[in-house]
């Protein structure tokens, strides 16, 4: 179960009314993180509804700092959320593992060996792949709009970003003895990635799926056993594999590692794999330096749970002028109760042994998510998630499961694997086209 805190001793969020778009089209540079070759439904879709926008007051500098400086605190605190809520059993174990994260990220042996498997390996760097039909779509009968680059993460080996995490944690394992890797896997992207880290590193590999979404998406579970992993089902979907990752992981502490692919989880997890997924952001800050000269104005990246968004998000949290924009998964519907919008519409608790915003009812009692999106399906986000757009440093928006399937009915911008997942992403520019050109730094504004 979740503790509900916003019921009991922490205070209930509130946040403005959603935010006005003021409708004026410009020239702006919009980057989409395409986070998997699962997220590469490029579209060029106009589907109708609201967003839902959830916006504050933005990070100032000093807060942006000392956020920075929690996280690599002992407590792995981001604001209040974050932090170590596991029993006592564990606490010696996840202490050696920040011990040892602490280590290699001052270690230049650790470092190179990691660059040159991401190179050699992985395959980075990603392209920055300018969408011309894309950005073609969406301009204006003046010939303005948003210029639309995709960061193109499905090209790494395994097709998803999960591979920057999973070998990085892989190595580490390797470092502290580990012989045994134990991950849990939605859509099976992590679980692919984990499988080819540990196939390269000689480490035994178990695999924990939801039988819903082994059906679903049987075709990474093939490739997982091919890559020498034992898949083990579990009743239910991601949620429930997390769970029974973290029971086979704490069966055997000595000799199993938990290699978690996503931002959650007790400290020093979610700083673990912002870490890895970071490079994301720092290739693509490189790569817009050199191809137009300056940062881009905008970033949109789906959020299940919060390693692609923040792989992106991370590198340009202290520049203002970036607008940052995650997009999740509304289901059915924000109201209806079958969604996995955990930012638009989670209240505060305690969910996999850390504190951020959750989908739960009143008794602090988990409510099952649903997306069409395979991998979307979580109660919880980031903790980092949490924090930043409490303060309004990320913006929120969601798209339906209907809204994303109609994104496809229009002719495939570039040629690549198609599936419901990535279309959230575009979604979001057909909805909020005018979004993405407000308030842009160095834009020329046309009007419509």
């Amino acid at each position: 179960m979740a503790c509900n805190l916003q019921t009991s001793f922490l205070p209930a969020l509130k946040f403005p009314a959603e935010a006005t778009l003021d409708k004026r089209r410009g020239n702006g540079l919009v980057v989409c993180s395409v986070a998997s070759a699962a997220d590469s439904i490029m579209t060029e879709s106009t589907p109708t509804g609201s967003a839902a926008v959830v916006r504050s007051r933005p990070l100032s500098r000093r807060e942006v700092e000392t956020s920075e400086r929690k996280m690599t605190d002992t407590t792995g605190k981001f604001g209040r959320f974050g932090g170590k809520f596991v029993p006592e059993t564990l606490m010696t174990c996840l202490s050696k593992l920040e011990a040892e994260f602490n280590l290699v990220l001052h270690d230049p042996e650790f470092q190179e060996e990691l660059a040159t498997a991401l190179r050699d390996y992985v395959g980075r760097e990603t392209p920055l792949y300018f969408a011309q039909r894309l950005t073609d779509h969406y301009k204006n009968e003046s010939g303005c709009g948003p210029e639309i680059y995709l960061k193109r993460e499905d090209l790494n080996h395994g097709g998803a970003h999960k591979i920057n995490n999973a070998i990085a944690q892989a190595m580490i394992a390797k470092r502290m003895g580990r012989k045994s890797i134990v991950a849990a896997t939605g859509a099976g992207q992590h679980g692919v990635a984990t499988a080819a880290a540990c196939a390269k590193l000689s480490l035994k590999c178990t695999i924990v799926m939801g039988t819903l979404d082994m059906e679903r998406q049987a075709s990474n579970v093939l490739l997982m056993k091919l890559l020498g992993a034992e898949v083990k089902s579990v009743d239910g979907n991601f949620k429930d594999a997390t769970s029974e990752a973290i029971r086979e992981w704490v069966g055997n502490l000595e000799t199993n590692y938990f290699l978690i692919g996503t931002a959650v989880g007790p400290h020093p997890c979610p700083s673990m794999v912002r870490e890895f997924q970071s490079i994301i952001g720092k290739e693509t800050r490189r790569q817009a330096m050199e191809r137009w000269g300056r940062k881009p104005d905008v970033l949109v990246a789906c959020v299940g749970s919060g390693s692609n968004a923040l792989g992106l998000f991370h590198e340009f949290i202290a520049d203002e002028d970036v607008r940052m924009i995650g997009v999740e998964a509304a289901g059915f519907g924000l109201e209806s109760g079958k969604h996995s919008a955990t930012l638009a519409k989670g209240e505060v608790g305690v969910y996999h042994g850390a504190m951020s915003y959750l989908l739960q009812d009143e008794e602090g009692q988990i409510v099952g998510p649903h997306s069409i999106g395979v991998g979307m399906e979580y109660p919880g986000v980031s903790p980092e998630l949490s924090f930043l757009k409490e303060r309004g440093r990320v913006e929120s928006y969601s798209v339906t499961d209907q809204e994303a399937v109609d994104g496809k009915q229009l002719p495939i911008a570039i040629s690549i694997m198609l599936i419901a997942n990535c279309g959230r992403s575009m979604c979001v520019v057909s909805k909020s086209v005018f979004c993405f050109t407000v308030g842009l730094q160095h834009t020329n504004y046309c009007a419509d």
